[in-house]
């Protein structure tokens, strides 16, 4: 009886930690005032410290060789002043372009048209209920967790349509819905950087990736396809680390589920698979993605294909990848009006146009967003901070011997960590980017894997961080199955997601980086050489 009460103590004084861990996070995050804010006051911190630096002439040695392009005539990099009339010209006249110029404006509004029109039409819901409801009793728990990764391509789709609908099959097969609703979640926020295709978050960060490595290297490339085969690969890994969680140590910990639990009247709960007419038109999307697909391959396949290299004649910065939102827009807007087409859904180039605008409209929040960030971007590059702090970054890490693939395990906790309280994906990496990719370009790594390693950490963390935009929805459908179920319950409940992804996910990256000598992308270095 005394080691029972002692354990039990034990246990409650864990949890008590642990929530009041939680509740620090929390109230961190709330502490932080709005990504938009928070991009202007970066801003005008950028502003207000390059005049304090620029006047006490601070500078370091330029790190690249000579005669190569951007290098300083007397080899030095100095921090330019902006709080100064110069400055102050500069920063109006390049307000306008700063925003316009954004390099992942453009390409994610592209990617979002064609997007949307496949999302509108009801494809992509007809595709995840298919794909989730179709699986077999054996299968269904790492089907769930590969449709979320999978539904990230329109990442909306997956928190509305599959987590709920993850829970319902749970229920309706006798097993706890809370474990379905975990395994769905997991998989769409935590795998959030895995697909097999390229979505609006490619284009997204490498816009911003190649803004950052122009402060090193003003004529480096990130195109959005530049992690395309460690996504791919990384997809998989996620499905199944996913599954294992739910079904060793998700579900074992839940029990059996008591209807008594839940808030309110379940009942029977019944899902409605895709109509005859919806696998129809779902068929002939397919069959005009499949030839979409033979389209294109036509057109880089064969040596004299017309959208590889003009000059070399290979695929690494061919117009086809150069042009690869193009693509993205069309391989999901034209097998999209072809499902609305058969569906029902869509009649028109008007209801095309609608679905395009209704996509567009819901961006307002983003595009304010990019404003800011802009800003923040250009003056950094402006004043030479990013740079000045890179080597300064660059040479600490050397002096502490942390110049080698180990660095990765740091930066990785490091993007984790600051994704609790900065929930924004484009938001984190537009704040950590200007340093940290030219940082690392320093002691050898390539944009291209800083990148893949940035997004292992930013998704990690995001199903148990309370700054997640759709935390408070998962949060809400949660509490139907089980009343008075908090916020910590859910986090707590998520955690062992967070950890395996942490470690599975690392592991492959250093195997196929590392080890196996893998590219992350088609054309993408392992390794920068000035």
């Amino acid at each position: 009886m005394n080691n029972y009460s002692t354990n039990l103590n034990a246990a409650t004084a864990q949890k008590g930690w642990f929530n009041r861990f939680l509740a620090t996070v929390e109230w961190l995050g709330n502490l932080l005032p709005h990504p938009v804010t928070l991009f202007a006051m970066f801003a005008l911190g950028i502003v207000l410290l390059s005049g304090l630096l620029g006047y006490f002439d601070v500078s370091v040695a330029d790190p690249r060789p000579e005669g190569s392009a951007g290098r300083a005539a007397d080899g030095m990099i100095k921090v330019i002043s902006l709080l100064n009339a110069e400055g102050l010209q500069r920063i109006v006249t390049g307000l306008v372009t700063n925003f316009t110029g954004f390099a992942p404006l453009g390409t994610v509004l592209v990617a979002m048209l064609g997007v949307a029109v496949a999302e509108h039409s009801g494809m992509l819901s007809t595709a995840m209920r298919a794909l989730v409801m179709g699986a077999s009793k054996r299968m269904v728990t790492v089907t769930i967790v590969f449709a979320g990764i999978v539904s990230n391509t329109a990442s909306e789709l997956g928190y509305v349509v599959l987590i709920p609908l993850a829970a319902m099959i749970f229920h309706s097969l006798g097993r706890h819905p809370l474990a379905g609703l975990a395994a769905a979640f997991a998989g769409v926020s935590g795998g959030y950087s895995a697909n097999l295709l390229l979505g609006t978050v490619d284009p997204l960060l490498s816009g911003i990736t190649e803004s950052a490595a122009h402060l090193l290297d003003p004529t480096y490339m990130v195109g959005p396809e530049v992690n395309w085969y460690f996504m791919v690969i990384s997809t998989f890994v996620v499905a199944t680390s996913g599954a294992l969680v739910t079904e060793k140590i998700v579900e074992p910990r839940l029990g059996p589920y008591n209807k008594d639990d839940a808030a309110i009247d379940l009942g029977e709960q019944k899902m409605d698979k895709p109509t005859s007419q919806e696998m129809r038109a779902l068929k002939f999307a397919g069959l005009s993605f499949a030839a979409l697909v033979g389209l294109l391959a036509l057109t880089v396949v064969p040596e004299g294909g017309i959208l590889r290299h003009p000059e070399t004649g290979s695929v690494a910065g061919s117009p086809f990848l150069k042009g690869i939102v193009v693509f993205i827009f069309i391989t999901f807007a034209i097998p999209g009006f072809v499902y609305g087409r058969f569906a029902g859904t869509m009649k028109n180039d008007r209801d095309v146009i609608d679905a395009m605008a209704k996509s567009i409209s819901s961006l307002g929040l983003y595009i304010t967003l990019v404003f800011f960030a802009a800003q923040f971007v250009a003056f950094f590059k402006w004043t030479n901070l990013g740079t000045v702090l890179a080597v300064k970054g660059a040479a600490l890490l050397q002096a502490l011997g942390l110049d080698g693939p180990e660095v990765f395990v740091l930066f990785i906790i490091m993007c984790a960590m600051i994704n609790l309280s900065l929930g924004s994906a484009s938001a984190q990496w537009a704040v950590t980017a200007p340093i940290f990719v030219p940082m690392l370009m320093l002691i050898g790594f390539a944009p291209e894997v800083i990148q893949a390693a940035y997004r292992i950490g930013d998704s990690i963390s995001n199903v148990i961080t309370p700054m997640m935009s759709y935390f408070g929805l998962i949060l809400a459908v949660a509490a139907r199955y089980q009343k008075n179920l908090g916020m910590g319950t859910l986090i707590a409940m998520m955690l062992p997601y967070s950890m395996v992804f942490f470690v599975a996910w690392t592991a492959l990256f250093y195997i196929w980086v590392f080890l196996l000598g893998m590219p992350v992308g088609p054309g993408a270095a392992t390794y920068y050489t000035p």
